[in-house]
């Protein structure tokens, strides 16, 4: 039977990561955890986290219940109630193995797992009330809308703390082994950023080694929310003297097209155990999907997935969500535009033409940040001293209030809640025909390369966020990126 394989920008780095003859015949994640018998354990207490969580949480769900008043109406006895709450916990963690939710690393900046959560939450409270219904069970309609808050939350928080929990277990050295990274180019970085944010894989990558001249003493910093950690950039060639000197056990390559026969043999010399990056997975694809057929993995180009009534129901929200969104923040734009027109001469709003869907140019509103004669058109600063901008302005870009205006783009249909950011026409005019497929659905305020460090940067030297959200876009995603960007948007850089 074919299974999907679809890799995604980040976690395609581990994902695509295959052992060498070193180690053939062995899946990653196999690997890893035979490597690390430590490794059963925590994944064994992954699950039972989870489980007490999604349990705790029906049981508050009907605390809650109760303490609005509704007791009254039904009350059930307290084994029944732990009783359910136990037969739901083990629905969902099944729910959530079968969405590979226990899979040895993290994607996209959690937002993926995020966007799990949500999924599992909807089919477990859909099969469980299915369930009720063909058992005559009576389930209060107020106790379901309460635990579809409460489930969702307590997972997340569990989620969080586990990872949290694993990544110091790490940092002190339990279960983790230490890897070396051969390449410090953007796959050599994915894979460094993947790592960092996987302590459930097990490795510790300590040093990057490159032969690159100009590459020798730079700091890479992982792409996250916040950039917390930095890997300095050894001199090559590697040899197992250096191995052993950085108390490595793992060889990464990240250099498309290097010598893996060569790197097995140094591996074997070193007694570390290798592996590479499939050729494939080497540069983000957009329309290809990967199918295994009794271990021979096959790639298969698509054209990609209509979404139709998903595209209708996404509209719905960004109107609905937008427009009410305006009407609360009414006093806010108020206070925002008094201090925008006292901060220097010129208009409140900053207007610009934009490229949306299918190359489509729009007007987007910003509320002005940068003085009246700085140029319509030009890179965005990039520095927080960069002398076009206000005053003001520096704090309304710190605290993302200057997009607040974009909500009247979202409102006319021209930009979405999330999606990719907007460039202007002359960067567009430069791009790939990779980097044009980002221009496939509609910009949004919010998407995930703003959740990521990577801002920092051009927004098209990091195209694999953009497309794998136009890709892989629901709206289960939608919904975590916005909670996401809710917690996280200011922490970014």
């Amino acid at each position: 039977m074919a299974t999907s394989q679809v890799p995604s920008p980040i976690s395609s780095a581990l994902g695509g990561l295959l052992p060498s003859a070193a180690t053939a015949g062995r899946r990653w994640s196999d690997a890893v955890a035979s490597a690390n018998p430590f490794q059963l354990l925590l994944n064994a207490g992954e699950r039972c986290v989870d489980l007490v969580a999604i349990a705790a949480a029906i049981y508050c769900a009907y605390g809650l219940y109760r303490l609005l008043g509704a007791g009254s109406q039904a009350q059930y006895p307290p084994s029944a109630v732990v009783l359910s709450a136990a037969a739901f916990a083990l629905l969902f963690v099944t729910l959530l193995e079968r969405h590979g939710g226990y899979r040895p690393y993290v994607s996209l900046l959690a937002v993926r797992e995020t966007e799990r959560i949500l999924r599992v939450t909807i089919e477990s409270f859909l099969l469980a009330l299915l369930v009720a219904y063909f058992t005559t069970e009576h389930v209060s309609r107020l106790v379901v809308l309460l635990a579809l808050v409460t489930v969702p939350v307590f997972a997340t928080c569990a989620k969080w703390e586990t990872h949290n929990v694993l990544r110091l277990l790490r940092s002190k050295g339990y279960g983790a082994r230490k890897a070396v990274i051969v390449g410090a180019g953007p796959l050599g970085r994915r894979i460094y950023s993947a790592l960092v944010r996987s302590p459930k894989a097990g490795l510790d990558p300590v040093a990057f080694v490159d032969d690159s001249p100009e590459m020798q003493g730079v700091e890479i910093y992982e792409s996250s929310y916040q950039r917390k950690r930095a890997t300095r950039v050894l001199a090559g060639p590697v040899c197992p003297e250096l191995l052993r000197e950085l108390d490595a056990s793992v060889l990464v390559m990240a250099m498309p097209g290097a010598d893996r026969d060569l790197m097995a043999r140094l591996g074997a010399a070193a007694g570390v155990d290798t592996y590479c990056v499939r050729e494939d997975f080497s540069e983000p694809d957009f329309w290809i999907d990967h199918a295994n057929f009794d271990g021979l993995t096959i790639a298969h180009f698509s054209r990609g997935q209509t979404r139709v009534l998903g595209d209708l129901a996404k509209r719905a929200i960004d109107l609905a969500a937008s427009s009410v969104l305006l009407a609360l923040f009414a006093p806010l734009f108020a206070m925002l535009a008094v201090l925008v027109k006292r901060s220097s001469p010129g208009p409140v709003f900053f207007r610009q033409d934009r490229v949306g869907k299918d190359g489509q140019l729009f007007s987007m509103y910003k509320f002005r940040t940068m003085y009246r004669d700085a140029p319509q058109y030009s890179y965005s600063p990039g520095a927080g001293d960069d002398p076009r901008v206000t005053p003001t302005g520096r704090f309304l870009r710190r605290a993302s209030l200057d997009e607040l205006p974009q909500l009247i783009n979202v409102v006319a249909g021209d930009m979405s809640l999330v999606g990719p950011r907007p460039e202007m026409p002359f960067i567009v005019e430069q791009y790939t025909s990779l980097q044009r497929r980002r221009l496939a659905v509609k910009p949004g305020i919010t998407g995930l390369w703003q959740l990521s460090a990577d801002r920092a940067f051009l927004i098209h030297e990091n195209i694999e966020y953009d497309l794998y959200y136009v890709r892989h876009r629901s709206l289960f995603m939608d919904v975590a990126i916005l909670l996401h960007t809710l917690l996280f948007a200011g922490r970014g850089v």
